[in-house]
């Protein structure tokens, strides 16, 4: 069983998405309850209209339609990499042992750190003077999505908007650290189960004094958009840091009470 976000994926409105079922593990009469428990009584018809036309045309012209936008992504791939200074992403790069077992190639994922700016700042420079909105961006990286609707003028915009970035790349220098920790660091302990902690007594300390206290709120830095806090962890000095450097640095972390995490929520302590 899978889900799939047709908004991104496919020509779905946004908030449009479907479960995928096989196989024999999952009964589909259980997985409709449990959709139940989150699902609204009052569906959005265009919604619903919207993923009926994506099955229609992916039925009768999906084969042609992604032939020539995988076609069309090998061949931006290989005119943004002629670009000095970046490195785009392949299957080389995220595939193999202890790996993803495979890439979408429509994903361009690129890596601007030899620029010595951030992501963030590429991004804002792309829509402020090109009018591009790329897809997601981090302290060292960028990724452009293409689907089935791009074409050589989508593709041709994104080649020249990255082309005279490139060119006005010092003028943006430096790009501010951000403190990324080691992977052992992320996971934080759980020591309570979230919603006492959450719905718990709580107060919001300065983030300098939050390490080792217990998280009341989740805290989820976007891009990924994977918490990277939630309510009941015991929070540390280095998830603390990679939060609020990453904000400094252009981060977005819109689930928290202080989006800026200068404070944290956490649980009182008795």
């Amino acid at each position: 069983m899978c889900v799939t976000s047709v908004h991104k994926m496919g020509s779905g409105l946004e908030q449009s998405s479907v479960f995928h079922l096989q196989g024999d593990l999952v009964r589909p009469e259980v997985l409709r309850s449990r959709e139940d428990l989150l699902g609204t009584t009052s569906p959005n018809v265009l919604v619903y209209a919207a993923l009926d036309g994506w099955r229609r045309q992916m039925t009768e012209h999906g084969e042609a339609l992604y032939d020539h936008a995988l076609a069309l992504a090998r061949e931006t791939r290989a005119r943004l990499s002629g670009i000095d200074g970046v490195h785009v992403h392949d299957r080389d790069d995220f595939c193999g042992p202890g790996g993803a077992a495979d890439m979408d190639p429509l994903q361009i994922v690129i890596d601007i750190s030899a620029w010595e700016i951030t992501g963030y700042q590429a991004a804002d420079w792309l829509r402020a003077h090109h009018r591009i909105n790329l897809h997601i961006a981090d302290h060292r990286r960028i990724s452009a999505q293409l689907t089935h609707a791009d074409d050589a003028d989508t593709v041709e915009a994104l080649v020249e908007g990255l082309t005279d970035l490139s060119a006005h790349r010092t003028e943006l220098r430096p790009g501010r650290p951000v403190e990324i920790p080691p992977p052992s660091t992320l996971r934080l302990d759980q020591v309570m189960l979230p919603r006492d902690a959450f719905f718990g007594r709580t107060e919001q300390v300065p983030w300098e004094k939050a390490d080792g206290r217990i998280a009341a709120e989740m805290l989820t830095p976007y891009p990924p958009g994977i918490p990277a806090v939630v309510p009941g962890e015991r929070l540390n000095d280095g998830v603390l840091r990679y939060l609020r450097s990453g904000v400094e640095a252009g981060m977005v972390v819109p689930d928290a009470v202080d989006t800026q995490v200068t404070s944290v929520r956490v649980v009182r302590d008795t």
